[in-house]
C-alpha cells in the first residue's frame, strides 16, 4: 500500500487530518454521523483507499471512549438483532473493493445515504409519537434491521461510512437520545475491531499508516470529550435534525467528490 508516512505530509495536511480527528471524537459522544465530514477530509489528503485503513483505528479510538461515555445506555436486543446481517455485509464490502473503484463507491454510498436520510425524514412524520425501540422484536421491525444491518456493513468496510446508515435505522427505531449514542457505541466497537483483519488483509492498514494513528488519537480525546458537554446542550429534536443534516451533508460530499 502507497501509505503516506508522517514525514511526508505538510503541516496544513497534517493540521486538516487532526481537526478530522477532532471531530470524530464529536460525532462519537455528539452528533453521531457527523463523521462524514471526517472520512472527506482524510480521502482529500490522502491516497483514497489508503485513507480509509488509517481512519479506521481513529475511529476505534473514538468508539472506545463513547463506550465509556455511554455504555449504560446501549439497548443490546437491537444490536444483537444487528449483528448477524451486519457481518454479511462487510463480507459483501469486502468483495466489492476487490473490483470497485473510487468513483463507483462514492457514487453508490452517497444515493444510498440521501436515500435513507429521505425514508428517515418520511417515516418520522407519520409514525406515532412515543415508538420504542422494542419496535425491533416484531416482524417489520426485523426485517428493516436486517435491511440497515446489511447496508450498514456494506458502507463501514468500503468508506468506513456506516454511521449515517444506523443513525437513519436508530433515529427510525424511535430511539432516544442516550439510548441512540449508547447502542451506536457498542456497535460500532464491535464493527469496526472486527474490520481490523479484513483491511489488513486489503493492505490497507500497515505499519506506517498506524504510525500516523498514534500522531492522531491524541486528538480525538478532546473531541469526545467537548461532544459530551455539548450533547446535554442539545435537545432531542435538534439532535434528530443535526443527525440527518449529517446524513445529507456526508452522501452530498460523497456524490459531488
Amino acid at each position: 500500500m502507497n501509505t503516506m508516512t508522517l514525514w511526508h505530509i505538510t503541516g496544513w495536511e497534517f493540521a486538516a487530518l487532526a481537526f478530522a480527528a477532532l471531530l470524530v471524537g464529536f460525532s462519537k459522544t455528539a452528533v453521531s454521523g457527523a463523521n462524514t465530514v471526517s472520512l472527506a477530509i482524510f480521502a482529500a489528503v490522502l491516497p483514497a483507499r489508503a485513507s480509509t485503513g488509517v481512519l479506521l483505528p481513529v475511529l476505534i479510538a473514538g468508539d472506545l471512549l463513547a463506550v465509556a461515555t455511554y455504555r449504560r445506555h446501549a439497548h443490546w436486543p437491537t444490536l444483537w438483532r444487528l449483528f448477524p446481517a451486519v457481518a454479511a455485509g462487510v463480507v459483501v464490502g469486502t468483495v466489492f473493493l476487490m473490483w470497485a473503484d473510487d468513483a463507483i463507491v462514492r457514487t453508490s454510498i452517497g444515493a444510498i445515504l440521501l436515500l435513507m436520510a429521505a425514508v428517515t425524514v418520511w417515516r418520522r412524520r407519520t409514525a406515532e409519537a412515543g415508538q420504542e425501540p422494542e419496535s425491533v422484536t416484531t416482524r417489520a421491525g426485523r426485517i428493516k434491521a436486517r435491511s440497515y444491518g446489511v447496508l450498514g456493513g456494506f458502507t463501514t468496510m468500503v468508506a468506513n461510512a456506516g454511521g449515517p446508515v444506523m443513525s437513519m435505522y436508530l433515529l427510525s427505531a424511535g430511539f432516544r437520545k442516550l439510548g441512540f449514542l449508547g447502542t451506536s457505541a457498542f456497535f460500532f466497537l464491535i464493527v469496526n475491531v472486527s474490520k481490523l483483519p479484513f483491511s489488513a488483509g486489503l493492505g490497507l492498514i500497515d505499519g506506517r499508516s498506524l504510525l500516523l494513528d498514534l500522531a492522531l488519537v491524541a486528538f480525538v480525546v478532546p473531541g469526545a470529550l467537548f461532544g459530551k458537554w455539548a450533547v446535554n446542550k442539545i435537545n432531542q429534536r435538534l439532535f434528530e435534525q443535526l443527525v440527518i443534516a449529517a446524513t445529507v451533508v456526508g452522501g452530498l460530499q460523497l456524490l459531488l467528490r
